[in-house]
């Protein structure tokens, strides 16, 4: 129906006459002449329709915005001053001499053009409304090139697409599970998964060395920017193969994937430890991009007649760290006591704090309300945090869990607020991870998953399972976890020893991963990967604040669809069909529930 894009035409199309369909984005009526600018995928072009083309001029009078229009006409440059330069299109218009109205529109429920202010439910509402907009054209446009992009380089690594099952089993990978009732098994449920993290082992014992797969996942967890209920990860796994193996070749993927799209050169990723990042960031995913860095102080807060310091500082799982802040001192106490309120989401009881003002004249050029505590160790301070005039320092005391939470948040809102950020992309790598963690009660569990390999041998991961290293990396960037991966374990005795320490003991485990366990009997090679969240990638590559703006038809915060009303109600019959039988709704206990 149409010979070019709106966004195609420009000056080599002068003279030519060419078609275009669209939607009306904008209508202006210049003392009888109607000038139209069309709207497509590809972008806006300007059209002009006469008086003396009776039939088209009659059809543009009647167009209104966001009606669809076929529109015919022949290319000129734009008369001379009205030229937009800014504009892709803004050296041509189309003189227009055949104008059909393909579909009218009613008057949509908020303005498309890129100054248009609206809140965000109102979007998600009339998401194929919003979709129209040329902002975000390009960030889909900008998702589909980086997908092709990831897709052609794993394809010429000699990496297979293979997809796996969506209806599969429960198995615990960290979430709760999206869980479908089967129809032909009473009583019974699939589950959808949380990762193909065991098909794509499962291929590696069928030796497919190589595999791929742009992955939809999902996981019924709390919601935030950066998470979704369902989600897709582009999934790599390769047998024979070392952590080093897996990390090259996923970085290589990446710088090249910056060069093709953004004309970005990335520099080779640096390694961090994650104790180390832990100490320095209080974060196992650093914003590098941010000069600032935690200090340890236990040390000398053990010497101080301060509890707040002191008690932390002399605990086993107990830590003191410093956050300087070079011209800092200018914060106002309204704007400290904000970031006080902010650190509390984390946790901490407090935000100590004190400003070097003029750090020659010793405590009479401090400002703080505890340096009076800590007079026999503030020298010695100043200098750890190498504290100049005009600086502040900031305290985390509690809980080491607790301080690397609030301070490390508390180092990357300074980083925003400050606009601290010394480069516009800071990528790493994050390894040695520990094997496990204990919760609240003590109790060990998989940093990341049970099929992780440790950096050791059964014995000794009996001997110390909480001091264990596993072979796993995160790729990090701008403080953003793009994909996480490990060596995975690939003989049934280490497998067995991992679930012991688990306390998942033989029956539980053949319940549920009876499959996977028969599978390392047959000659299960050495093998490993990593996920990418492609979302994440997507949205700091376009430069948006959620993977909302990334997604074509995304969920809310609480995981609903406002656009089609989901999750919603289903009929008794579909309920009967499936064995299910649903309790009375509670009555709301407060009104409005």
């Amino acid at each position: 129906m149409r010979s070019h894009y709106c966004g195609q035409l420009n000056e080599t199309l002068v003279d030519q006459t060419v078609t275009v369909c669209g939607w009306v984005h904008r209508r202006r009526d210049h003392g009888g002449v109607i000038f139209l600018d069309m709207r497509d995928r590809d972008g806006i072009a300007q059209f002009v329709v006469d008086p003396d083309t009776a039939e088209a001029f009659a059809n543009a009078d009647r167009a209104r915005g966001e009606y669809v229009l076929r529109i015919t006409g022949r290319v000129r440059l734009r008369p001379e001053g009205t030229q937009n330069p800014n504009m892709p299109t803004g050296m041509i218009e189309v003189l227009a001499k055949d104008v059909e109205v393909l579909n009218t529109a009613a008057t949509p429920p908020f303005q498309l053009d890129e100054h248009g202010k609206v809140g965000e439910e109102v979007r998600l509402k009339h998401r194929y409304i919003d979709l129209r907009r040329p902002d975000m054209i390009e960030k889909l446009r900008m998702r589909s090139r980086i997908s092709h992009n990831v897709r052609a380089f794993l394809e010429n690594q000699g990496f297979l697409d293979i997809e796996t099952p969506v209806l599969t089993r429960a198995t615990p990978e960290g979430a709760r599970d999206y869980l479908v009732p089967s129809r032909t098994h009473a009583g019974n449920f699939f589950a959808l998964p949380q990762s193909p993290q065991l098909f794509k082992q499962l291929l590696m014992v069928a030796g497919f060395d190589r595999y791929y797969q742009i992955a939809k996942c999902f996981r019924d967890e709390d919601l935030r920017a950066d998470r979704q209920p369902e989600f897709t990860q582009i999934d790599i796994e390769a047998s024979f193969v070392e952590e080093n193996d897996i990390m090259a070749i996923t970085e290589l993927m990446i710088r090249q994937l910056f060069k093709d799209v953004l004309d970005v050169e990335l520099p080779v990723f640096p390694q961090m430890t994650w104790h180390d990042a832990m100490q320095r960031y209080g974060s196992d995913k650093p914003d590098l991009r941010i000069p600032l860095e935690l200090t340890d102080v236990d040390d000398l807060m053990q010497q101080v007649d301060f509890k707040v310091f002191s008690g932390p500082a002399s605990a086993e799982d107990g830590r003191v760290a410093a956050l300087k802040v070079p011209g800092g001192a200018t914060l106002s106490r309204k704007e400290i006591d904000e970031y006080t309120k902010f650190v509390s989401i984390y946790g901490a009881k407090g935000l100590a704090w004190i400003k070097v003002n003029e750090r020659d004249k010793g405590l009479e050029g401090l400002q703080s309300p505890i340096v009076k505590f800590m007079e026999n160790v503030v020298e010695e301070l100043l200098d750890r945090v190498d504290a100049k005039d005009g600086d502040i320092i900031f305290f985390g005391a509690d809980k080491a869990r607790i301080v690397n939470e609030a301070i490390g948040a508390l180092r990357v809102k300074l980083g925003a607020d400050l606009n601290l950020y010394t480069q516009a992309w800071s990528p790493l790598w994050v390894i040695d991870f520990p094997m496990f963690e204990a919760d609240d009660n003590g109790r060990l569990n998989p940093l990341h998953h049970p099929f992780t390999a440790p950096a050791c041998s059964p014995e000794e991961l009996k001997a110390n399972p909480a001091g264990a290293l596993s072979r796993a990396y995160d790729m990090v960037l701008n403080g953003t976890e793009l994909g996480g991966g490990s060596i995975r374990i690939h003989d049934q005795t280490m497998q067995s020893s991992v679930f012991d320490i688990l306390g998942i003991g033989e029956e539980e485990a053949r319940e549920k991963f009876g499959f996977l366990l028969d599978a390392l009997q047959y000659g299960a090679p050495p093998h490993g990967g990593l996920a990418f969240g492609l979302d994440r990638l997507v949205m700091l590559m376009v430069g948006a604040n959620t993977i909302r703006e990334v997604i074509a038809f995304p969920k809310t915060q609480s995981a609903a669809c406002l656009m089609t009303d989901a999750p919603g109600d289903v009929s008794a019959e579909q309920l009967k069909d499936l064995n299910i039988r649903l309790r009375p709704k509670a009555k709301a206990e407060t009104a409005g529930e």
